[in-house]
């Protein structure tokens, strides 16, 4: 398997008992750090250390002679390395109010602070530099460049900074998903996994703070949607990254460190992960 993400527990074949042993054991290693995770993150939060902060988001369309809103009211604290999902039907709205949050997206009212910043009354120019150099984003639909290669697809957020390292950073991204031998294919010649990996690398070029994803892994077939969800939270350990996300997966809804469910618009529970 392309994703290596240490011992048996994924490379081997779990035949043997000291080997399903072994599975036990890294099992629980995984919840006493996912729970250790939880309490930094509760202490963070309690003291104030917040990476993400919205007061009173909301979300007006115009259509004909009416309007409708997507987003009412929302307001939510995310703390630095916390991992929230968003779950919610089609049509929530959970897709718009990350799309706001993440500052792709403006809201008709209310406040967005990222890292300390309002980034709420930017303009385009001014917002984009603040966009690539705190975020990474990673689409359902991967919106990768066709006229690009999986290598400058990857290296483009960071070539937009002049970053010297570009290269460096791109084959280091590119081997770690398992990718570096397809670097010179285009997205038509890459499955929709490949896609996907190339996408989360470009999303993490420039080691951004936080990490947001639409249904990353809604294109996707099941085996394949499990190897984005366990590469995603690899490497948001691995870098201490924020990762907000939108998504249907129970699966990873069930791994978060919390859970805010979104209905018609409206933040209607937010729940603490086991």
């Amino acid at each position: 398997m392309w994703l290596h993400l240490g011992g048996d527990l994924f490379g081997g074949t779990g035949e043997s008992h000291p080997g399903r042993f072994k599975g036990t054991a890294i099992v629980r290693k995984r919840r006493m750090r996912s729970k250790d995770t939880m309490l930094r993150v509760f202490i963070r939060r309690s003291m104030g250390e917040y990476i993400l902060q919205a007061q009173d988001l909301t979300k007006t369309y115009s259509i004909g002679d009416g309007e409708e809103s997507v987003v009412k009211g929302v307001s939510l604290d995310v703390g630095t390395g916390e991992f929230v999902v968003i779950v919610g039907s089609s049509g929530s709205g959970k897709t718009t109010l990350l799309s706001i949050l993440s500052g792709l997206d403006r809201p008709t009212s209310g406040r967005v602070v990222m890292a300390g910043r309002d980034i709420t009354d930017l303009s385009e120019d001014e917002l984009a530099p603040v966009r690539n150099a705190l975020t990474g984003f990673v689409f359902q639909a991967y919106h990768l460049v066709p006229s690009l290669n999986a290598l400058e697809n990857v290296m483009f957020p960071a070539e937009l900074r002049g970053d010297e390292m570009a290269m460096e950073k791109a084959r280091r991204l590119l081997e770690r998903v398992g990718l570096w031998k397809r670097r010179f294919n285009f997205p038509q010649q890459l499955s929709g996994g490949e896609k996907q990996r190339v996408a989360i690398c470009r999303a993490l070029i420039n080691t951004p703070r936080l990490l947001f994803a639409d249904e990353p892994t809604g294109n996707l077939d099941s085996e394949n949607s499990r190897a984005i969800i366990e590469l995603l939270l690899e490497l948001q350990r691995e870098n201490q990254i924020t990762l907000v996300m939108a998504t249907h997966s129970r699966e990873m809804a069930a791994r978060a460190d919390r859970t805010i469910r979104i209905h018609d618009g409206r933040l209607v529970e937010s729940r603490e992960g086991l």
